[in-house]
């Protein structure tokens, strides 16, 4: 097709694997003329795109071939060239890269352009990312399973016209109807870089067009078929309705005829739609092995819920005024017909009759819920397999063509014409369609209202053919309107001469008298009046009347009909059914002989069909059983759904390697090897396997890395790199991060690095900088009493740490420490950061995500978190929140007296009680009263309340604390309100509710403590992880997890069902139903009457007076006695209705669930029942309050999250960011001014490419700093930076984006302009490093001399036009100079000086009075000459960016000898020591190794890492998501912000003092390397139970082995390994997540410490001769 510029050629996609494995996109739309570059992370798998010319765009492919390539196409080792491309997923350590290899033009030409392909041929290109998350085998499994998903035949697009939508469609391509995109998840990535035309929308199903016609220029036929992807799934796993209200197998299909004409001519056309589908209501089918029919069954409990909004959406989408399309006049609303022809057996003893009573049942009450006022449904039954037994197969569509004469006439089909001129549609008289895709535009006469619907029990071979005969009829009629009469006795080439006249008079002749033409308000139909009879009629009076062929019994149809046109149909309609029922069965259609009656030849496909039907019969039978569950997950995970279960760890958002090139070192390290282009080599991915070898003089090593782009730092990956020695390599390192130079910040210190072997990764996570008093109160060295070995925070962590968020992390410093200084040169391989950066690009257009963080950018009030994010805090099913779900203000408070607090007094010196009795924990037993004793107005059961506490005043450091703290003030009041009786402690719920109550508040973990502590609490006695036993804690946890997993399977299956539909949700019931404190009963209307005694003064009921049914006991429940909605998914356990409820199922959306144990369960589970608490179990209840607790602590870090990126947004754009008009120029407009301004260059220094280096002190009311270096066009007009009053110079140290070649600097005027007291003195330096005195002088420009030749520039702003050139000042360099630091220094003569008193008297001025004062702008009046101040709109340098940077690979005489060195064996090697028992213990977290006293001494130990998995869901989804993939605002996960990390603590045994004189002299040169001599040390009482040390356990792939040397030599008896950290966060690959019954904790048994550590000493290989080989570790 032609593309914009007239360059006519076809999308070509070049998918380019370098030697390197570095892999790049090339794509070349057929819609534009240059070809853009993508390039795919060989880390993290993230797609990069800048748009920048000559980096990843160019003007031609070849071009950007040979930049990739360096112009050698022997460093490719792959290229693949596709036609288009289909989708991009990260998944982990593997990118999975979708192309369409061939395509087919199936309808080349549509009516208005675009053309229809078809994937022939594809191929799914797997890459392998050097990313060290560790992926389970069942995720291995998965990915490799969705590899092998075969769309070849089975998917079309069209890259320039929607499809999704009947023809012809308003809408563009890019907004398409979600309901049949089947690579939205796929195309993701795509569009998150601003490219969404590169990767296709594809439909799946089928596309394909016929020509007919033997003379002139005929017509074309084409058949959409178009699949829903809203119950995806194959036969048996995907029947009837789901959760998102939609069935099995459903297919829109559309019939296009046209007719040809030439090119700039209009010509009419026709479109006509009908559905098909399974029955929508609740049933499903089980597959017997011993029946040849599978077991059909219908939900018990409510079967036809959802039925209504199923047929709602259809009566959106087919009403006669679509939603796409615009109408020029008003229209009455008329009555939608939606007509179901069922073609199911329906007589007694038929399996399938039990489906026809409930589809009867099903429309009788849609119909009595009146939410359809204007759509009639109407049921037609016609059993198709009796019919043709019992009277054949010409009779059987004789009577179809009875029973669809009546709807088909009513509902119509969609007719008018195509004028290839917008011109002409002016003249249109009814409805226009036309956007900027479509060459010209479509005027309709008439449009189709209503729909009808086939089914069968599958939606396959009886419905394909009973569609094919219903839209046969259509077809006709089609080609007659159009002027193509298909009568035998017409002319030759069955065309009308006057095939171009009015069609809409259905005939050649005029009406009878009495007569009269009318056109119906809504369709635009012509109806015929008689008024001789006063009747009205759709047919029109003459014999050749519309629709004639419906009263035709099959042999006049067959006898009078061209079947050359029907034939060509029949066999679109074969294909068609091929392709679904491969689909949907695997296999092809059966009975398709029919569609052949009308051949010739159809005879023969009869004596064929009987033994084909008997052939796919067992195919299907085979796919049914051994390869539906597989083909139903590949489905499910190429659509991005279930991902949770199928893909648990694997990231949404995958992380950035933003220390690449064009990221850099600021500060060269010193090195064996001189290079020239300095030591960014160690950043490039280019140089993988290359060793950094430092002098053996340098004991520290500190590297400054310039990120490429501000972000937020997550992980650290280094690759290992040494030589045959692997204690080269370093044993520490440092981290600091920081915005610039001055503003570095120690985020990580003493990280310790393994030795493993050479190119191992190692990832390292990082959080933000932590208070240190926040690490003083909270953390487990703070706890004033020590936790036992059996803690584990396995509900949520109770002590979690805040680390500091900043998406302006420009520089991240690292300081490496060698094990051993001094004694071997330093080795470093490559060094990668990860993070999360802003989408600055759309945040400065307005477009794409930008445009969220604008709205999302104006001030936030933070009184309290759950008033400002919970206002609206749901569930997975509805929307609203209770209204009082906030958090109790000062007024709002229960008022209590000040109770006395002394029964929790405790020692903060020594952690002992003040009194003699303590805080006793509460023992749970199996009954809900002892596991759970109540108290307080929350508590969900009676309980006898214990006598209250006297009152006491709060003490004054209480006071003190919380004058600044109202929040935390609220927390103590509520604290106190549950310690208010005398003796009580805090049970477990109590403390879930605290603990609730203060994320609500806002409140972090340490603010809680501190608060604690000022009370005098431990705030280890209210963490609820340590008032529960092991046991009742796994099942908690389980139900949980659980629950977690069922509230994301029904999240996304809200978001689906949403499509298509304006769902409100009005029920008061959450998914959690957590009230606030102080709710209780509403009293004698509640049935249930969960009465507690209050022991508050004041209580409160809950808001609602509306009154639930319990579904079990069904009584009469308020709300504060009904148990959330979420409890009813744990609660049913049916297996036939957990397999046909898709919310709640194993697998997929209605997927094989839990087997049946004859036991009957509660069926309210799907259903969205309500159950009393009374009725709910205790366990459910309490795992309804731990995942909300997790709820909200994880949005609380989302919130984190999203404050911080408002913030990096108002730092560099200012806090008055807004949505005012002249805040955001014309995009357009700016890219003009600044290409004036470059004249041909390029812009070397724009944020967020560039950065400054220091920060310089600006005013109050300024502008940002870094603002200065923002795009032109972005901020307020008359905004601009400037310093403060007193500040006479300031300097700009500006990093570049690239090593550029600068050729001088403009400094755009603020818009109050200069006078004679501002004016700057400017300095221009150039560098390479961060070294002032290394910097070269570029030169100095006196701005009052410009302004004297440039009066322009003197005084404030004036308005001007988008196209002039802002105010700026130009300052050339002699010569363009190589560098990445441009130094700019603004400076003001002090005030008083002879300089600045002779440039005061301004004789060039405009001012009448020389003397007279100027003010610098015009919002300072007042100001006078000595307040001046710096100030300027803009820094802008300009030159040429250099396009790669030239790697020196000479090798010194050195290097070599280094080289050589690193290369031989080291000296000392590791070898085993015996272990003569061990003792595993604390769920295998502990391991015990007893040691024989004559064993060497221990040099350290290896570790197999673990191969475990971090999930990404741990709870279930906020309310506030709107979206299955975008759902936060930055895409930084909560394992990105709250990482778990793990440690091994090492204690051993060992003796007091070495006796042994000269030990020093017996260890080797290096202090870790000890001999067997060692073993001569002899022993001596008493022993000592010493720590050894604590390592922080780094990440890499699972079952590496990483070695860790103790920190000396230690000879001891015992040794004990303790795993600390998160170990809860992690799991076992892809675990039973759905079974909430399992026993034992949710740990992951990949963290056994069982045959995983082993003890090693040093020793020369060569002394220990044969024993070296088989003790060596």
């Amino acid at each position: 097709m032609e593309s914009p510029d007239g360059v006519s050629r076809e999308t070509s996609v070049l998918v380019i694997v370098l030697e390197t494995s570095e892999v790049y996109i090339l794509v070349s739309l057929s819609t534009r003329s240059d070809t853009q570059v993508i390039n795919i992370d060989p880390t993290t798998g993230s797609l990069s795109y800048t748009g920048k010319l000559g980096h990843d765009l160019f003007n031609r492919e070849e071009e950007a071939l040979n930049y990739i390539t360096d112009g050698s196409r022997l460093l490719c080792k792959n290229i693949t060239h596709a036609r288009a491309l289909l989708g991009y997923a990260a998944l982990g350590s593997f990118g999975l890269l979708l192309v369409a290899t061939r395509l087919i033009r199936t309808i080349p030409l549509l009516p208005g352009g675009g053309c229809v392909y078809t994937v022939t041929e594809s191929k799914w290109i797997k890459i392998q990312l050097q990313n060290p998350q560790s992926l389970g085998k069942g995720e291995h499994k998965n990915i490799q399973e969705l590899a092998e998903l075969d769309i070849d035949g089975k998917h079309y697009f069209c890259e320039t016209r929607d499809i999704t939508r009947p023809f012809p469609s308003a809408m563009t391509s890019q907004n398409p109807d979600d309901e049949f995109v089947w690579n939205a998840w796929f195309s993701k990535p795509f569009r998150d870089i601003g490219l969404p035309k590169h990767c296709v929308i594809l439909l799946q199903g089928f596309a394909e067009c016929r020509n007919f016609g033997n003379s002139g220029p005929g017509g074309i036929v084409a058949l959409f078929a178009r699949r829903s992807r809203l119950h995806p799934g194959t036969r048996y796993l995907a029947r009837g309705l789901n959760a998102c209200s939609s069935t099995g197998n459903e297919v829109e299909c559309e019939q296009l005829v046209w007719s040809v004409q030439k090119s700039g001519e209009s010509f009419p056309f026709s479109s006509y739609v009908w559905r098909r589908g399974t029955i929508p209501i609740w049933w499903g089918a089980d597959l017997k092995f011993t029946s040849a029919e599978a077991e059909i069954y219908v939900s018990g409990q409510e079967p036809y819920r959802g039925s209504a909004l199923y047929y709602q959406r259809l009566s959106r989408r087919y009403k006669a005024q679509r939603s796409d399309l615009t109408a020029v006049r008003e229209k009455k609303t008329s009555l939608i017909p939606i007509i179901c022809v069922n073609l199911l057996r329906n007589h007694e003893g038929k399996s399938e009759t039990i489906l026809v009573e409930h589809f009867k049942e099903s429309i009788k009450y849609v119909k009595s819920t009146g939410k359809l006022p204007y759509t009639w449904i109407q049921l037609i039954n016609y059993d198709w397999h009796a019919t043709v037994k019992l009277k054949g197969e010409q009779q059987t569509i004789d009577g179809l063509w009875r029973l669809l004469k009546a709807p088909t006439v009513s509902i119509g089909f969609c007719e008018g014409n195509y004028y290839p001129s917008k011109q002409q549609l002016k003249e249109c008289r009814g409805l226009f369609v036309s956007n900027s895709e479509i060459d010209g535009g479509f005027c309709l006469n008439s449009l189709q209202n209503g729909v009808i619907r086939f089914n069968c029990a599958d939606s396959l071979d009886r419905t394909n053919a009973a569609s094919f005969f219903g839209s046969l009829q259509v077809f006709v009629e089609q080609c007659k309107r159009l002027g193509f009469f298909l009568d035998r006795d017409s002319l030759s080439g069955f065309t009308s001469v006057n095939r171009f006249g009015e069609y809409s008079k259905y005939g050649v002749g005029s009406l009878p008298p009495g007569w009269e033409e009318r056109r119906d308000a809504v369709t635009g139909k012509p109806f015929y009046i008689d008024h001789n009879t006063r009747t009205t009629t759709w047919e029109h009076p003459f014999q050749d009347k519309p629709w004639k062929r419906f009263d035709m019994s099959f042999d006049q149809f067959k006898s009078s009909t061209l079947l050359t046109p029907i034939n060509q149909l029949a066999d679109l309609f074969l294909l068609a059914g091929d392709i679904h029922a491969t689909l949907y069965t695997g296999s092809k259609a059966m009975h398709s002989q029919i569609l052949n009656i009308f051949n010739e030849d159809g005879g023969k496909f009869s004596t064929f069909s009987a033994a084909q039907n008997v052939k796919i019969t067992l195919q299907r039978r085979y796919q049914n059983v051994l390869v539906d569950s597989s083909r139903q997950k590949q489905l499910e995970m190429f659509l991005g759904i279930r991902l949770f279960k199928h893909l648990p760890s694997v990231p949404v958002h995958p992380l950035k390697v933003l220390s690449r090139p064009s990221g850099c070192f600021l500060k060269p390290i010193p090195s064996l090897k001189p290079i020239e282009s300095g030591s960014s080599s160690l950043l490039s991915f280019r140089k993988k396997d290359l060793i950094w070898v430092c002098p053996p003089a340098a004991d520290v090593v500190e590297l400054f890395i310039y990120l490429a782009e501000p972000c937020h730092v997550c992980q650290l990956l280094l690759t290992v790199a040494h030589g045959a020695d692997d204690s080269s390599y370093p044993a520490t390192v440092d981290v600091r991060t920081g915005c610039n130079l001055d503003g570095l910040k120690l985020v990580l210190e003493g990280a310790c690095i393994p030795q493993c072997s050479n190119g191992t990764n190692l990832l390292i996570s990082l959080t933000g900088r932590i208070d240190p008093e926040d690490l003083a109160v909270t953390g487990n060295s703070a706890r004033l009493h020590a936790q036992e070995n059996s803690y584990l925070p396995m509900l949520y962590d109770f002590e979690e740490l805040e680390g500091e968020l900043n998406f302006l992390t420009r520089i991240v410093a690292l300081t490496f420490y060698p094990s051993v200084p001094g004694r071997t040169p330093l080795t470093i391989g490559e060094i990668e950061v990860l993070g999360v950066s802003l989408p600055w690009r759309d945040i400065f257009s307005k477009c794409g995500l930008g445009a969220k963080f604008i709205k999302t950018a104006g001030p936030k009030e933070h009184s309290s978190l759950i008033i400002n994010q919970h206002e609206a805090f749901s569930n997975p099913f509805y929307d609203s929140l209770p209204k009082n779900n906030t958090a109790p203000s000062n007024g709002g408070l229960l008022k209590l007296s000040q109770q006395n607090i002394a029964s929790h007094a405790v020692d903060l010196l020594t952690g002992d009680p003040v009194l003699s009795h303590s805080i006793s924990l509460p023992e749970f037993s199996s009954t809900i009263e002892q596991t759970m004793p109540q108290s307080g107005s929350l508590d969900f059961f009676n309980s006898p309340t214990p006598d209250r506490l006297p009152s006491a005043e709060p003490t004054e450091s209480l006071e003190n604390f919380n004058n600044d703290h109202g929040d935390t003030k609220s927390y103590i009041n509520i604290f106190k309100s549950f310690t208010s009786n005398k003796g009580r402690v805090l049970d477990f719920l109590q403390t879930l509710k605290l603990e609730i109550a203060r994320l609500r508040l806002g409140i972090s973990a340490a603010e809680r403590d501190r608060a604690l502590l000022a009370i005098s609490i431990d705030p280890a006695m209210i963490d609820p992880n340590c008032l529960i036993d092991e046991l009742y804690m796994a099942k908690l946890c389980n139900h949980a997890d659980c629950l977690a997993i069922l509230g994301q399977t029904a999240f996304e299956d809200k978001i689906n069902a949403s499509i298509g539909l304006e769902i409100q949700d009005n029920d008061e019931l959450d998914f959690w139903n957590i009230g606030e404190v102080g709710d209780t009963c509403i009293g004698t209307k509640c049935e249930v009457r969960l009465e507690i005694q209050t022991f508050a003064k004041s209580t409160s009921t809950v808001s609602s007076k509306n009154l639930f049914v319990c579904a079990e006991c069904e009584r009469k429940a308020c709300k504060f006695c009904c148990a959330g909605r979420g409890a009813s998914l744990l609660t049913s356990r049916t297996y036939k209705d957990m397999k046909i409820y898709g919310s709640s199922s194993d697998q997929s959306g209605s997927s094989h669930g839990w087997q049946s144990d004859g036991t009957s369960a509660q069926p309210s589970s799907a259903l969205g029942g309500v159950i009393c608490k009374s009725c709910c179990d205790e366990v459910i209840l309490a795992a309804l309050y731990v995942d909300y607790l997790r709820v909200l602590a994880g949005l609380r870090r989302r919130t984190r999250a999203d404050d911080a990126s408002v913030k990096a947004l108002s730092h560099v754009l200012g806090h008055d960011v807004s949505k005012t008009s002249n805040f955001w120029q014309d995009k357009e407009c700016s890219t003009r001014q600044l290409k004036k301004l470059l004249n041909g260059e390029e812009s070397l220094a724009e944020f967020p490419y560039a950065s400054l280096l220091y920060t310089v002190e600006t005013a109050v009311g300024s502008q940002p700093l870094i603002s200065l270096l923002a795009p032109l066009g972005v901020g307020e007009q008359y905004s601009y930076w400037r310093a403060p009053p007193g500040s006479s110079t300031v300097e700009f140290s500006v990093v570049l984006g690239s090593l550029s070649d600068v050729s001088g600097v403009i400094l755009v005027v603020s818009s109050c302009g200069y006078s004679t007291s501002d004016c700057p003195t400017v300095k221009v330096w150039a560098s390479n490093k961060i070294h002032k005195d290394e910097r070269s002088f570029m030169g100095k420009w006196d701005v009052r001399s410009l302004i004297a030749s440039s009066p322009y520039l003197h005084g404030p702003e004036k308005s001007q036009n988008d196209s002039d050139i802002p105010r700026h000042m130009k300052f050339l360099f002699r010569n363009p100079v190589r560098c990445r630091i441009i130094w700019i220094e603004l400076s003001l003569a002090k005030p008083g000086s002879s300089s600045y008193m002779k440039e005061d008297f301004d004789l060039l001025g405009f001012d009448g009075n020389p003397f007279a004062i100027t003010r610098p702008n015009d919002c300072t009046v007042g100001e006078v000459a000595s307040d001046a101040c710096i100030h300027a709109k803009r820094l802008i340098v300009f030159g040429r960016s250099v396009k790669r940077e030239n790697q020196d690979t000479s090798e010194n005489s050195e290097f070599m000898k280094m080289k050589i060195s690193l290369e031989n064996s080291p000296q000392w090697g590791r070898f085993r020591v015996p272990i003569e028992a061990e003792r595993l213990t604390f769920n295998d977290l502990v391991l015990e190794l007893y040691i024989s006293p004559t064993a060497p001494g221990l040099a350290g130990f290896r570790l197999d890492a673990f191969s475990v998995i971090r999930p990404r869901i741990a709870h279930s989804p906020f309310s506030s998501d709107v979206d299955l993939w975008d759902s936060s605002l930055t895409g930084l996960e909560d394992r990105y912000i709250y990482p778990a990390i793990l440690y091994m603590q090492v204690s051993a045994i060992q003796v007091d003092d070495l006796t042994a004189q000269g030990y020093s002299a017996l260890l080797p040169a290096n202090a870790f390397k000890v001999c067997e001599c060692i073993t001569q040390i002899q022993w001596k009482e008493p022993r000592n139970y010493v720590s050894v040390g604590e390592y922080r356990l780094p990440e890499v792939k699972g079952g590496t082995p990483i070695y860790f040397d103790f920190p000396r030599p230690i000879q001891a008896s015992r040794i004990t390994f303790r795993l600390l950290g998160d170990v809860a966060a992690f799991r076992d690959d892809i675990p039973d997540q759905d079974d909430p019954n399992q026993k034992g904790l949710p740990l992951a048994t990949g963290l056994s410490l069982s045959n995983r550590i082993k003890l090693y000493y040093y020793a020369d290989p060569y002394e220990l001769g044969k024993l070296a080989s088989l003790s060596a570790v």
